[in-house]
């Protein structure tokens, strides 16, 4: 996590959001990281960019309008670019993703893939609370807001802000980080909608699944900022600013994806 001068003992903002649940080989979450009191530079930022690019983020019904991965279209291609430079020159923002292969998770140690995603989200954002309360130990409130969870629990978002807050608690039972969780709509949430995006360029890489020119840019632009050729890769544990963390499992054969440094170099 990059360092946010000033902002000892203040929350952090964690959006997420997930991809994959549809069936597909690899199934995913994504996380967007700030401190609390940038949420509204944030949103500026991204207003800043919309009027830059023509765009008004609220239709004529008064209904926000999103940007995600699903409609990124060549049309409104240099609003997306910008929204990836954006990111990239905000040492204040991070983006961290886990990424599941379906056919490696044990059936046996979860009840479905229902509950085996909620816990892998919940593993997602317990371990790398645990790294960044280690990093700033007097920053240890952590806010996060989802999008809606898709489970056939309707309180599954409660039950990842328990299970998340035991393993914190495991972890430093004196004084652990806490963690609240909120659902919310992305809709109104431009930073689940950015989480969105970086998670979807992801996915897309790594299923292999592209269906647009639009999008391909997209995805060569977040590489390019990497400097990566593409973005089937995993990123060492300790990449700070675009972490991707592949959940493998070695008794389940080879791993047929490689893990790479980025050579991003943020700005001073």
């Amino acid at each position: 996590m990059a360092k946010d001068e000033g902002a000892e003992g203040r929350p952090w903002l964690i959006s997420c959001d997930e991809s994959g649940t549809d069936g597909a080989r690899y199934y995913g979450f994504g996380s967007l990281w700030m401190s609390w009191d940038r949420r509204g530079d944030f949103v500026a930022g991204i207003r800043e960019i919309g009027v830059n690019n023509g765009i008004n983020f609220e239709g004529p019904d008064g209904e926000a309008r999103e940007f995600k991965w699903s409609k990124v279209k060549r049309q409104k291609l240099s609003f997306y670019t910008s929204l990836i430079d954006y990111f990239f020159a905000r040492p204040w923002l991070s983006f961290h993703a886990l990424v599941v292969q379906k056919a490696t998770v044990d059936r046996e140690l979860h009840k479905d893939f229902d509950e085996a995603r909620r816990k892998h989200f919940t593993m997602l954002l317990a371990n790398k609370m645990k790294r960044v309360a280690r990093k700033h130990p007097n920053r240890r409130d952590f806010r996060a807001w989802v999008d809606p969870i898709a489970s056939r629990y309707d309180k599954a978002d409660e039950v990842v802000e328990i299970i998340g807050n035991n393993l914190l608690e495991q972890f430093d039972p004196k004084s652990p980080p806490r963690l609240r969780v909120t659902t919310r709509r992305s809709h109104d949430t431009p930073s689940i909608q950015l989480c969105d995006l970086l998670l979807g360029a992801v996915l897309a890489a790594w299923q292999k699944k592209v269906d647009s020119d639009g999008k391909l840019t997209v995805m060569q632009q977040i590489a390019r900022h990497l400097g990566w050729s593409d973005l089937r890769a995993d990123t060492p544990v300790a990449e700070p600013k675009f972490n991707v963390w592949y959940f493998y499992d070695p008794t389940k054969g080879p791993r047929e994806i490689a893990t790479r440094k980025t050579r991003f170099h943020p700005r001073r």
